[in-house]
């Protein structure tokens, strides 16, 4: 039976891009066993710290008893990664998966140029993705899409608008480049569904909760989820909106967070559930920027879920943790 004796909170500010914040939860058994969790760019400030104590010295069987465990999602990665290596089991059979490999896609931003975008593209299929999403917005949308589908007929195209656009008929015409799901068009579900009725690509919604992705299904806003765990408050709550959308015939995309490694592990152990149909956003963040052995990252377009390890199947580098954490919490 796990029993937390300790906990530490290691905040984190990471070496690339625009330098996120990323804070990791280690909890230790009575027995010594150690579990990580990770939440990136946390929303609450000091929350953790006020809350994650209140796992000291609570037992239970599997992380499912706990709820919605202190300390929101990190707490929860923290708790199923410890359940996980004292049962021996791997993080993504803990939670049903089946797969043992993912297609991956990968994800690029506006560029200054079509002919760099296109080289961009390029360098990915040279890599072997199979799959690319771009991001979209208003002005930034059908000559990016002509430009990459000219050079690539068969390759797999996602759009993500961001939620950035308020006009169907912009989005309704790169139903034409064939491309796979519009992903989060609107900011509002029905003028999602009303797009859904008019593309035969399919309509990946976003939502926080089990109870927004029902309101969704309901107003038939899309086909698809596009399913991020950090954005649910346990593991438990992402396997439930798995199951749901399943059950509704939705497709789902899961896509993890940037973060030092922990995080996007626990994605990649979502996205091996069957509903997961499809490619996955896991191939960030940069490896070198990893705190995890092996680092969770794509080769020739695939990612292997981590089968032989226990809890999310990635040895955390404790040392660097600490070389990299700009403040620290023990209890």
């Amino acid at each position: 039976m796990p029993r937390v004796r300790e906990l530490e909170v290691f905040r984190l500010t990471l070496p690339y891009g625009r330098r996120p914040e990323s804070v990791l939860v280690k909890v230790t058994d009575y027995g010594g066993m150690v579990g990580w969790g990770e939440v990136v760019e946390p929303q609450h400030g000091h929350a953790l710290e006020q809350s994650l104590p209140a796992l000291i010295g609570v037992d239970w069987e599997h992380p499912s008893e706990l709820g919605e465990i202190p300390g929101g999602t990190a707490g929860d990665m923290a708790c199923w990664d410890l359940w996980g290596r004292m049962t021996g089991v791997p993080l993504s059979h803990a939670l049903g998966g089946s797969r043992t490999s993912l297609i991956a896609t990968v994800r690029l931003s506006a560029d200054r140029s079509l002919e760099s975008m296109v080289a961009r593209v390029n360098r990915h299929v040279c890599a072997g993705y199979g799959h690319v999403t771009i991001d979209v917005h208003p002005g930034w949308d059908v000559e990016p899409l002509r430009a990459v589908r000219a050079a690539y007929p068969g390759l797999a195209i996602a759009v993500d608008g961001h939620g950035g656009y308020s006009d169907i008929a912009q989005l309704e015409a790169l139903d034409s480049y064939d491309v796979v799901a519009i992903e989060r068009p609107f900011k509002d579900l029905l003028t999602s569904a009303d797009l859904q009725d008019r593309v035969s690509a399919a309509v990946a919604v976003e939502v926080d909760s089990v109870a927004e992705l029902d309101e969704a299904v309901a107003v038939h806003a899309g086909s698809a989820l596009l399913l991020r765990p950090a954005r649910f408050g346990s593991l438990g709550a992402v396997r439930l909106a798995h199951d749901r959308a399943v059950e509704a015939g939705w497709d789902i995309v899961c896509a993890g967070g940037l973060g030092a490694g922990l995080a996007r592990a626990a994605t990649v152990a979502v996205a091996s559930l069957p509903g997961c149909t499809l490619p996955s956003d896991v191939a960030e963040p940069p490896q070198s920027a990893q705190v995890v052995v092996p680092p969770v990252g794509a080769s020739g377009g695939v990612v292997a879920v981590p089968l032989t390890q226990p809890g999310l199947g990635h040895t955390v580098d404790e040392a660097r943790v600490r070389r990299l954490a700009r403040e620290s919490f023990h209890v």
